[in-house]
């Protein structure tokens, strides 16, 4: 199982979609076409952390005061499904491992795997 989830108008996912081989892999953009409960699970599974897949420099994350609050992982987990700005992106998921975010430390792991 080869997926990715990205932002069609995020130029850092752009530039990563062209340095890493993404041929075979099923493709969905989370504006248009959000992930549901089902997927977040999946993501879940793998990270074992909602937290994990939440992007904290959403702008919304700010603007709606989640900095100075205590965040549950329910509540990173509602947050994910009611809004794409906050998962962290892109997320790779490639032969049972994910692979989130753009951090450089992270890209490189994914290059290294067999695609």
């Amino acid at each position: 199982m080869k997926k990715v989830y990205f932002l069609q108008t995020c130029d850092t996912c752009k530039r990563i979609l062209k340095e890493v081989n993404t041929e075979g892999f099923e493709k969905r953009e989370i504006k248009s076409n959000p992930i549901s409960e089902k997927e977040l699970a999946e993501m879940y599974a793998l990270s074992e952390s909602y937290e994990a897949l939440f992007n904290k420099r959403a702008r919304l994350y700010t603007s709606l005061g989640l900095k100075d609050k205590n965040l549950s992982e329910s509540d990173y987990k509602k947050y994910l499904l009611e809004e794409y700005t906050f998962l962290k992106r892109p997320v790779f998921l490639v032969d049972g491992e994910i692979f989130i975010g753009n951090s450089k430390k992270v890209i490189e792991k994914l290059k290294e795997m067999p695609l």
